[in-house]
């Protein structure tokens, strides 16, 4: 395959420095960016958000001093302009030398108000590829000539195909004992979940744990004391259980809107907190959406707390929910929650919920630089952020932790992330691969018939 030339834009490195290892292939391809894109790097590494996080890896990767200069000879077939001056820099990625074309332009052939087209004249002068992730930005270079890519990488063919489910049919109970044997059993992961269908008419359901069959006694959820809104269906019973088991530490779920993902979720993590196997409960969201300045926290209203609360909505609603279930069937103990069973209030009621049960919530920039050890930690919306944010959050873990990752491929807010390529996808990827995660998508929706209607027709 020849060697490609590739022109990053600013969106390639802040969704993770580590793809500029991933372009380069071991020197196959020749990789660069132009002032611009530095100037953008420059502008975003202050703060606490993703972002920033991003830029500041990227200059900290630069190894020894600003670079060596290019003379002006032939650049890949084409003759360095005067008004150029290029520049080779290394980055360092874990051992790893990777070498950075720099192209410093002042002065443009023509007046642009903004970088993109800057970038894009660069690429256009030297007929390098464009490579970016801002899907706007490649569709007006391919209107102007432009050669233009965006990054595969951890790319799916298709975000509706993930099969978790597996059924099988037996003569009778005698066979189920060595159904680990069946090779159509063997070539599945780890935390499949198992249908056995005996032919007297007997369901069995269960999981595959350490290459074998572990049946579910999936109606005793029902009864269990310390979960206030047990599940309701097959998918959230197999979810339940799959979250709750001692040897299962990171579960991927996708689903449809009103699937009962994070009701479920937190039902869990009450459960394990009830049981002693967690001290509490963290849940994270990515607090930027789109590229819409005014969604970080700093430009909210309020104190912290107050700024954090307008992302944590999808959590305040599943504890009120769950508050208006425990009132209903016992007003006894919907006081245990509020204080005063004449007058339900429920910010007082949401309130008294979280400190009970020792609920944390916290946004992606400050748990960075922290270690969360014996928690149960839902991750919400993560088909909205990258690979480089999940493994951030990821790497967070401590021990005796627990991990829940939710979130629906149909939803995608971020700029730069597309239905085949983020970090959900990723990880649901995974969990058909390895036997370290568990992985589920929940089908049905419960919230509403208007609900499932919209969610059916609008994907």
């Amino acid at each position: 395959m020849p060697q490609k030339n590739y022109l990053l834009d600013t969106s390639v490195i802040l969704d993770d420095p580590q793809n500029i290892q991933h372009i380069y292939q071991n020197g196959e391809n020749q990789v660069a960016v132009t002032n611009v894109v530095l100037a953008e790097l420059d502008n975003k590494k202050t703060g606490n958000n993703d972002t920033a996080f991003f830029a500041r890896e990227f200059f900290r990767m630069i190894a020894g001093d600003n670079g060596k200069s290019v003379k002006k000879s032939p650049y890949k077939g084409k003759k360095i302009q005067e008004r150029d001056f290029f520049r080779k820099m290394e980055l360092e990625f874990d051992g790893e030398v990777v070498p950075l074309i720099v192209i410093y332009r002042e002065q443009f052939k023509e007046h642009h108000d903004k970088n993109d087209s800057k970038i894009a004249e660069v690429a256009k002068d030297y007929d390098l590829t464009l490579l970016t992730n801002d899907i706007a930005f490649k569709v007006r270079s391919l209107a102007k000539g432009i050669n233009v890519e965006s990054i595969q990488r951890d790319s799916v063919d298709n975000p509706a195909y993930f099969e978790f489910f597996h059924s099988f049919n037996v003569k009778d109970e005698e066979e189920i004992g060595k159904f680990s044997e069946k090779p159509q059993f063997q070539k599945i992961t780890d935390w499949n979940m198992i249908e056995i269908d005996e032919e007297m008419g007997r369901k069995h359901f269960g999981l595959k744990i350490n290459g074998q069959f572990e049946e579910l006694q999936l109606d005793e959820l029902q009864d269990k004391k310390d979960v206030y809104i047990p599940p309701v269906n097959l998918e959230q019973k197999l979810f339940f259980s799959m979250m709750t088991h001692p040897q299962n530490q990171i579960t991927v779920c996708s689903g449809s809107t009103g699937s009962g993902k994070t009701l479920m979720a937190l039902q869990a993590g009450i459960h394990l907190k009830n049981q002693g196997i967690v001290d509490g409960i963290v849940y994270i969201r990515n607090t930027v959406t789109s590229s819409d300045r005014e969604a970080e926290l700093g430009f909210r209203k309020g104190d912290q707390s107050q700024k954090l609360g307008y992302f944590m909505y999808p959590l305040y609603a599943t504890i009120n929910f769950t508050i208006e279930k425990i009132r209903k069937d016992s007003w006894d103990n919907a006081g245990e929650y509020t204080g005063d069973t004449n007058s339900i209030d429920k910010q007082a009621a949401t309130d008294k919920f979280i400190q009970n049960h020792n609920i944390e919530m916290i946004d992606i920039a400050h748990a960075r630089g922290t270690t969360i050890s014996k928690k149960f930690v839902i991750f919400d919306e993560a088909q909205n952020i990258s690979n480089g944010t999940l493994k951030l959050i990821g790497t967070r873990m401590g021990k005796e932790s627990k991990m829940v990752v939710l979130g629906d491929w149909s939803q995608i807010d971020h700029p730069y992330l597309t239905k085949e390529r983020n970090g959900l996808m990723t990880l649901l990827t995974k969990a058909v691969k390895d036997n370290f995660v568990a992985g589920i998508h929940l089908k049905h929706t419960i919230r509403s018939e208007v609900a499932k209607w919209f969610d059916e027709q609008f994907r």
